[in-house]
């Protein structure tokens, strides 16, 4: 949770002295960070004259104050830009910013709390703005409603997920969805100019090729920070080649010989990023592909370190907790049945409680998943099912185990000489059950690991039982007698 501190301290082009430091070490999708909604690049649908975003900024006068709003859009369209821009307008707010990563239900009613106390002490209006808020359960979602209903704060939310599904439907019914779109081709090569130009960026000490240009507009598809990302990490190969600092080039007023930022330039910078990111854990797909080998494998402290790594990085825990679930049944299954109890039951808490606390939810099942015992049995013999289907086998399903319960059923023999099993020892009923093209054959092979060895056995008797004559004739006889 942070107040409004910003690096530039009065909205000059330079920043302060005591900040200059922080300020060029700060990432450049940072440093050219708007400060006003009409340097904002892109979203003109949003910002036209009287506009609820510059209603909320302090540049309109709105009939009854400002209102929340929910900023929906894919990432890189400047969510959270916005709302540091509204956090820059009018005197008497407050800026509080929440992560629904770290966040809990505690967290969002203290600011509830401290919101009241400094509207009705200070007459200071409190901006909250809350980042991903798709990722918070409905408990921490709920916990937003009073302030947002008696406008304690003006809620500014950013979600790349659709609110109808992911947001309660109180909070979107009080709050003003805007939906932003991908930035346009011509938008990011005003950006990645204006960075190069602007003092805040690299001061015209820098200059792009027209090739390494498109090749960012093309690398970027619309996402601005992923578009200055990149150019960042082209101007640091480029004066990596010349021996010279990248925050000497950020500082410098003065540039004699401009450095060119070529296509080769840009081409490398794309797995400089890529790389940049990855160490922030973005590597999505091999990280989770990591954590399920890891608990498939028991090696539980493997897995407890991809969960950490994932949970550090921001990983959606919905996510994170459906694998668990597929993984249950895929490489466990009925050799400890109770994984997938423990797994679904980490989802749900994951809903009910949200993050951080899921945490230890998601912890407790990847423990009791990667210690079990395994067995791919499941989905092994739900494949082989499948397969057969598919190949078109399966004939008609049994006289005997057809439904009999409409009119005319009795009239086609539906149901006719079916064995109720419980009324046979046992409980297994020595009868036909798949259809003629397929009796005989066996899907479901049980390990000897866990549970499924107890199953096995108990198998081995209910197989002998089913099979002991394959039209079940002499069951029937036996039951008739």
């Amino acid at each position: 949770m942070t107040d409004s501190l910003f690096t530039l301290d009065d909205g000059n082009e330079k920043p302060a002295p005591e900040a200059s430091r922080s300020f060029t070490q700060a990432p450049l999708a940072v440093r050219m960070r708007p400060r006003t909604l009409d340097e904002v690049i892109g979203q003109k649908q949003l910002l036209h004259q009287g506009a609820p975003l510059r209603i909320l900024a302090g540049e309109s006068a709105g009939p009854a104050g400002p209102q929340s709003v929910i900023l929906w859009g894919p990432p890189g369209t400047g969510k959270t830009t916005l709302a540091h821009v509204i956090a820059r307008g009018s005197g008497g707010r407050k800026f509080v910013e929440l992560s629904a990563i770290t966040a809990g239900v505690k967290d969002v009613r203290q600011v509830m709390e401290q919101a009241l106390l400094d509207r009705d002490m200070y007459g200071t209006t409190t901006v909250l703005f809350l980042d991903e808020i798709h990722r918070f359960s409905k408990a921490q979602q709920d916990a937003l409603l009073p302030g947002v209903e008696n406008r304690w704060v003006v809620l500014v939310a950013a979600t790349t997920e659709n609110p109808s599904f992911s947001i309660i439907s109180p909070l979107v019914s009080r709050s003003l969805v805007l939906t932003l779109e991908s930035l346009q081709d011509d938008d990011i090569r005003q950006l990645l100019l204006r960075a190069v130009e602007d003092s805040r960026g690299f001061a015209g000490n820098v200059q792009i090729s027209e090739h390494a240009l498109e090749h960012f507009v093309a690398l970027s598809k619309g996402d601005a920070r992923k578009a200055l990302t990149a150019l960042e990490a082209a101007v640091a190969t480029a004066y990596g080649q010349e021996k010279l600092s990248l925050k000497e080039v950020i500082e410098e007023s003065e540039s004699s010989r401009p450095i060119v930022v070529s296509l080769e330039h840009a081409e490398e910078a794309l797995n400089q990023a890529s790389i940049r990111y990855d160490r922030n854990g973005d590597q999505h797909y091999d990280v989770i592909s990591a954590f399920i080998k890891s608990i498939r494998g028991s090696d539980v402290d493997a897995a407890l370190h991809y969960l950490a790594r994932m949970i550090t990085a921001g990983e959606d825990p919905r996510f994170i907790a459906r694998r668990l679930v597929v993984h249950a049944s895929e490489d466990i299954g009925m050799a400890d049945p109770t994984a997938l109890t423990t797994a679904v039951n980490a989802a749900q808490a994951v809903q009910l409680v949200g993050m951080p606390e899921a945490r230890l939810n998601l912890a407790q099942a990847t423990i009791h998943l990667a210690t079990a015992p395994k067995s791919n049995a499941v989905i092994a013999s739900i494949s082989q099912a499948l397969g057969d289907v598919k190949a078109g086998k399966g004939g008609a399903v049994p006289v005997h185990l057809r439904d009999s319960h409409y009119p005319g059923a009795a009239e086609m023999g539906h149901g006719r000489d079916y064995i109720y099993p419980h009324s046979v020892p046992f409980a297994v009923a020595e009868q036909q059950y798949l259809p003629d093209d397929l009796v005989g054959r066996k899907y479901y092979h049980p390990t000897e690991y866990g549970e499924e060895k107890n199953i096995a056995r108990r198998l081995r008797a209910i197989v002998k039982i089913l099979r002991g004559s394959s039209s079940g004739e002499t069951t029937r006889k036996n039951h008739e007698k």
